[in-house]
């Protein structure tokens, strides 16, 4: 009798191996075609919702591109080594995301982080920084706004009166010296690279 149990036993667990791959299997299978049923039906969502926007509730904007935030920076950097001066240069887009820093041989720690909150602050008011501490003086609750730094050193960068960029440069004895160096920078591309 132990003989047919034993029998029966190994029978027993190969129906049961068959029947539980057989079973992953299938569960494999459906889960496989829910994840394609529902990126179909995202897929056809999206399409539906993209399909509904009508062109009046849309926007184009522009961009400044990589190379030429990639030259606006070299051209700053370049412009405050013939000086003799290190600083750090940033620029960034008309959102405020960083695009180039370049941290000058020599630049302080502070610099880094002062030219990216420059060219933020340039570019949110689209004037340079030094125009916007005399405003301090009538509002001076704007320095508590977050990332902005009121101090000269950053230039704004428009195109067709609208800013699309910001440059800054921290690291110089003074904030006109900053500036000056973001100025060669929006200079550089001025003629539209």
């Amino acid at each position: 009798m132990q003989h047919k149990a034993k029998k029966f036993s190994a029978r027993a667990k190969a129906v049961t191996a068959v029947t539980s791959v057989a079973v992953l299997a299938a569960v494999g299978a459906g889960v496989t075609g829910a994840v394609s049923a529902s990126a179909d039906t995202l897929t056809a969502e999206a399409a539906v919702a993209s399909a509904t926007v009508k062109g009046k509730a849309t926007t184009t904007s522009t961009h400044l591109t990589v190379d030429a935030a990639t030259d606006a920076a070299e051209a700053a950097l370049k412009a405050a080594q013939k000086e003799g001066q290190r600083v750090s240069v940033a620029v960034v887009d008309r959102n405020g995301n960083t695009l180039v820093t370049l941290r000058g041989d020599g630049a302080g720690p502070q610099a880094y982080e002062s030219a990216i909150k420059k060219a933020y602050t340039a570019v949110s008011w689209n004037a340079p920084t030094s125009q916007l501490v005399k405003r301090l003086e009538s509002a001076p609750t704007l320095k508590d706004i977050p990332g902005a730094l009121f101090l000269a050193g950053g230039a704004p960068v428009a195109h067709s009166q609208g800013p699309i960029a910001g440059i800054g440069v921290a690291g110089a004895p003074s904030g006109d010296l900053d500036e000056k160096f973001a100025q060669a920078g929006a200079a550089a591309i001025s003629g539209g690279r």
